[in-house]
């Protein structure tokens, strides 16, 4: 049996590509995202890859073409593609997650394959303030004042309207609930918290109380990998319908004040909640807005029975244990081998370095040795080579001066922190865009190479003067203020620009390869390791250029779009 996967890289497809691997009767998996994964780490390297952007800023006709090829040959489609973020841009939202479930559908069908599993969810149910556990009859109109849960519910009726067009396709739903896993946390505290919510305190300091609203009747959740089992039952089983997908407990005010380990909790008023939780979106504080409180305290509790008795299928996992993993997850900032999944920080940075020698199956860092510090021979430091005030000072044996050298690093350390933050965000704003895919890769080799030359500096023992690095991010922050001549919309002109600012940015990064390789003998470095980065720089400028090529197309010329699919695709049916 071969298995296609859409979205496969986010939380509960990564889950489902492990549970795949698993499963005897599946014999191949194709995973299809708009952004690859590290083909060559778990459980990404057991499939065939290719990138489709079935909806954001791509033409109809486009995506089904690209997508009945991909279906070709196929046994069973399982569609988990989802956007949860950005909030503000609902069309956007609405084109990808209910125009394009119906593309995926309609696609699926014409290319033959029989069977079509769908990530439906707890939220596409309707109201209800009972506690009595609900089954999957329950009307799956959702909750009007949440975008998410009033675009499962219109998947619902896509889905209802495709079974009704489509008999010969088997059609299975999961409505799971909350899903949670350590790798994905990076994921759930940026699309839901935000990255100003210092979550990795809770290691070491616990609030004194658990804010709750009142009324909330329970929190239902499901591990990761038991979701997965239940898409790889569903796809070999092939048993139409809804499947509600949950742990057996039901998590009260307590038991998360437990969880997070002080015991502790008071309610609030629920419309007092609402409105913080309001007032700390609108001001860029929270990711999450209101609708999220509002689907938490009307979605009905789900009862799990359907899928125990047709599925075969039984939580390994409670849901206490699931948030338990999560919440440590977050505290250790835990991702895994995909952009929609990465950590939230690159650990020692070795990672970009190692690239190329892991293609060969080997492993290398910059040092030659087991210690970059300890480089060549004394000369009056210590064996970190580090002064009184921890910086490598005077010269090196051979003639090089390291105060220089550390300055000059420094110096480039700071010009990293402000592109590493600018493409990070380019990555972020431009997804409706063609491009996305392509700045999105190009954000994490960034991010990843600030923390190679982070730790670099960190190990040859020359001080990175952080207040430069501080400086460097309010004014790349500062020079978002600009309006290139728009000031409630964004102006086509600001992808050139950015795109022009990021160009220099990597090459001037080139010439810190250049330096490094250049002297890497002298201190104790592998110069390859550098000459690799060097001609990665060159890569990441064509790059740019192919953004800035798309980009100058377009934003001087009317009637052109620059973001969201062709102008003329965007009236039509999807």
């Amino acid at each position: 049996m071969r298995v296609a996967v859409v979205g496969a890289t986010g939380n509960t497809g990564t889950a489902v590509l492990r549970a795949l691997e698993r499963t005897p009767e599946v014999t191949s998996v194709l995973g299809i995202a708009r952004r690859m994964p590290d083909r060559r780490a778990d459980p990404y390297s057991s499939c065939d890859w290719v990138s489709i952007d079935i909806a954001a800023a791509i033409a109809e006709a486009d995506a089904e073409r690209r997508l009945r090829e991909a279906f070709t040959g196929v046994d069973a489609v399982i569609h988990l593609a989802w956007l949860i973020q950005p909030n503000s841009q609902r069309e956007l939202l609405r084109r990808v997650n209910v125009d394009g479930t119906a593309r995926v559908a309609r696609t699926a069908a014409a290319a033959g394959v029989a069977h079509l599993v769908v990530a439906s969810s707890v939220g596409a149910y309707s109201p209800d303030r009972a506690a009595t556990p609900r089954d999957e009859s329950w009307p799956a109109d959702g909750i009007s004042s949440s975008h998410y849960s009033v675009d499962k519910a219109a998947q619902e009726r896509v889905l209802d309207e495709f079974s009704a067009a489509h008999p010969e396709v088997v059609v299975t739903r999961l409505r799971p609930a909350l899903v949670f896993q350590a790798d994905a946390a990076s994921e759930i505290q940026r699309y839901f918290l935000g990255g100003r919510m210092p979550v990795q305190v809770l290691g070491a300091v616990k609030p004194p109380v658990l804010p709750v609203p009142k009324g909330l009747r329970g929190v239902q959740a499901v591990q990761a990998d038991d979701l997965g089992r239940a898409y790889a039952a569903a796809v070999v089983r092939r048993v139409p319908g809804a499947f509600n997908i949950c742990a057996d407990d039901v998590l009260g005010a307590q038991d998360l004040a437990d969880i997070v380990d002080h015991g502790r909790f008071i309610e609030l008023p629920p419309r007092l909640v609402r409105g913080l939780l309001f007032g700390g979106h609108k001001a860029g504080l929270v990711a999450a807005d209101e609708g999220w409180i509002d689907m938490a305290m009307a979605v009905p509790i789900m009862d799990n029975a359907r899928a125990k008795e047709e599925l075969g299928w039984e939580p390994r996992s409670t849901a206490a244990a699931a948030l338990g993993e999560l919440l440590r997850g977050m505290v250790e900032g835990r991702g895994a081998g995909s952009l929609p999944l990465r950590a939230r920080d690159p650990g020692d940075g070795r990672g970009l370095a190692e690239v190329e020698a892991a293609e060969e199956g080997s492993e290398v860092s910059a040092s030659k040795g087991s210690d970059v510090a300890a480089g060549e021979g004394g000369d009056g430091v210590d064996a970190r080579g580090e002064g009184a005030d921890g910086d490598r000072e005077g010269s090196h044996p051979d003639g090089l001066s390291l105060g220089l050298l550390g300055l000059y690093l420094s110096d480039h350390l700071t010009g990293a922190t402000a592109g590493a933050d600018r493409i990070e965000r380019m990555s972020e704003v431009y997804v409706d865009a063609p491009v996305y895919a392509r700045l999105s890769e190009l954000a994490e080799e960034i991010r990843l190479e600030r923390a190679f030359l982070q730790r670099l500096m960190q190990d040859l023992g020359l001080r990175r003067r952080p207040y430069r690095q501080a400086v460097s991010w309010a004014g790349e922050h500062l020079g978002r203020l600009k309006s290139n001549g728009r000031l409630f919309s964004r102006s086509p002109m600001t992808l050139v620009l950015e795109a022009e600012l990021m160009r220099s940015a990597v090459m001037g990064k080139l010439g810190v390869w250049q330096t490094l390789e250049e002297h890497a003998d002298e201190l104790g470095l592998d110069a390859g390791v550098f000459a690799d980065l060097a001609e990665r720089s060159r890569e990441q400028a064509g790059v740019l250029d192919e953004v800035h090529e798309y980009a100058r197309a377009r934003a001087f010329r009317e009637g052109r779009e620059t973001y969201g699919p062709p102008a003329d695709e965007r009236a039509g049916p999807a």
